[in-house]
């Protein structure tokens, strides 16, 4: 591993893994960890510096919760944000309220000392802080820096032993100069020399993948979406022929898919590929099911069935390759958040799956998981393949999936993807697509009444999905979406927008 590693201590906060990803973007690596590490487990991987992340609780809350005290005698740096400022601040006696509000705000803030945290900036400039105002006073040693239109004490520093707390975010877009905030942390303060990059990684999970893996074989779940493909790349990269691609068309795929996955990845990448042909099996499950949580949860052991039975056609193989992304692993649930939905990866593995995983973009944001697949020479249209769930148009076909209602949102989606292709929107737009809502309504065509689905288009803008606006698609490009979709889709009568940001909704519809 690089030697400058930067731990992300995760309490619990909802932008912490935009922490690590911020560090990373200055070339500096980082790792989230959870915030009860064992200390002996921080000290064998030797950080340059802690980040005590924001959390959904004030310090003093009965159901806190803390780290090792012992990581504050580490003599390294430590920032801590918000939550984590707050618990240094415990640690090293400050004085703190009892409120457990925890509301948010942007706010001006004013710089009352420039240290090497806030050196360079303007006096004053706009933050997004906890409004709650919960530390009184510091602890000895600890002087204020900052203090804002809401908190008196804003920012706080023991420069002798390079410990710094902030109760703003520098990590989101909302807080004025928080790249610089944390470039400063990085390098003012921790004397980072910022180094890393993304051929690092690659080389280091290659390493890591041929050292684990031996002269074993690898089975690989190939979807033909960006996460797979790029967890196929790699892998391949590290054991070449060792590793066996299983493409399964579970009948949940895009239109046109399929060819489009033999295509590149055995024709042209020249991988070992094995077809399946499984559609009649996962909708005869799906069969009369609703819930989406339990569809997801069918959809994923039915992956890892046929998986299995494919792998015994194929003499002994110990592992499973899975393209598991940040945001699969923070969505599905953590012991810091609530599981929002299972993703097939993550949350709908069966308890007594036979492989070991090996999930080599499991810490990586989807636009660094591009950047790699670009590195290893995978084509445009893969890389910038839009995200696709793995339960594929099975949470696109809302309540009950059947074979009508997918040949019906193929089409529709074919024309949403296709459009948005010709206006030249397809690296602005993180996806694009159709949804296919379990109602009808009344319509008319050709001077005859019509009884049809609606269908729902979704287009959002993102840089990780854990967060989303819906994006403002010119009012011609929907008027020619949703006038093909009505022409030239059977079952379709009526087309909507979706104008939900996430949050308050997800991505997807289920």
């Amino acid at each position: 591993m690089n030697k400058e590693l930067v731990l992300v201590l995760d309490f619990g906060g909802q932008n912490n893994q935009l922490i690590a990803r911020r560090v990373r973007e200055l070339s500096v690596y980082s790792e989230v960890v959870p915030y009860d590490i064992k200390y002996e487990e921080i000290i064998a991987k030797n950080p340059s510096a802690l980040i005590l992340t924001g959390g959904p609780l004030n310090i003093m809350a009965e159901d806190a919760i803390k780290c090792d005290p012992r990581i504050f005698e580490m003599e390294i740096p430590i920032l801590g944000i918000c939550y984590g400022m707050q618990l240094l601040t415990e640690y090293f006696g400050g004085e703190i309220n009892t409120s457990i509000a925890n509301e948010y705000d942007i706010s001006d803030l004013n710089i009352l000392v420039k240290d090497k945290l806030l050196d360079g900036l303007e006096n004053e400039f706009s933050v997004w802080i906890n409004q709650s105002d919960s530390i009184i006073s510091v602890p000895e040693g600890f002087i204020v820096t900052a203090s804002s239109s809401s908190s008196k004490i804003a920012a706080i520093n023991d420069s002798k032993r390079k410990i710094y707390g902030v109760q703003f975010h520098p990590e989101v877009k909302h807080t004025n100069n928080g790249t610089q905030i944390l470039k400063n942390f990085l390098f003012k303060i921790c004397n980072l020399k910022g180094d890393w990059n993304l051929a690092d990684f690659i080389d280091e999970v290659v390493d890591d993948v041929r050292k684990k893996v031996g002269n074993k074989k690898v089975l690989c779940g190939l979807s033909g979406g960006v996460d797979s493909s790029v967890a196929a790349a790699l892998v391949h990269k590290a054991i070449g022929d060792q590793l066996i691609c299983v493409f399964v068309n579970n009948g949940l795929m895009r239109k046109g898919e399929i060819d489009d996955v033999v295509v590149t990845f055995k024709d042209k990448k020249e991988m070992n590929l094995v077809y399946a042909d499984a559609e009649e099996r996962f909708l005869s499950r799906l069969k009369g099911v609703n819930d989406p949580e339990t569809k997801r949860k069918i959809i994923g052991e039915v992956f890892i069935r046929v998986f299995e039975e494919e792998a015994s056609k194929l003499g002994q193989i110990d592992y499973l390759v899975q393209g598991t992304v940040y945001s699969d692993i923070i969505e599905s649930g953590t012991k810091t958040n609530q599981t929002i939905k299972s993703h097939h990866n993550v949350g709908g593995l069966p308890d007594d799956m036979q492989f070991d995983l090996i999930e080599p973009l499991r810490l990586l944001f989807k636009d660094e998981v591009r950047v790699i697949g670009e590195k290893l020479g995978l084509p445009e249209e893969i890389v910038w393949r839009q995200p696709f769930p793995g339960p594929g148009l099975g949470v696109r076909v809302l309540e009950e999936v059947t074979k009508e209602k997918l040949e019906i949102l193929k089409e529709a989606d074919a024309i949403v993807r296709e459009e948005i292709k010709n206006a030249g929107l397809n690296k602005d737009i993180w996806q694009a697509f159709a949804v296919l809502p379990p109602v009808r309504s009344v319509g008319v065509k050709d001077s005859a009444r019509t009884y049809a689905y609606p269908i729902i288009i979704r287009a959002v803008t993102s840089e990780d999905a854990m967060t989303a606006k819906w994006a403002r698609l010119p009012y011609e490009l929907l008027d020619t979406m949703a006038r093909r979709i009505v022409n030239e889709v059977d079952g379709i009568n009526r087309v909507a927008y979706d104008i939900t940001s996430k949050p308050p909704g997800t991505i997807e519809w289920e």
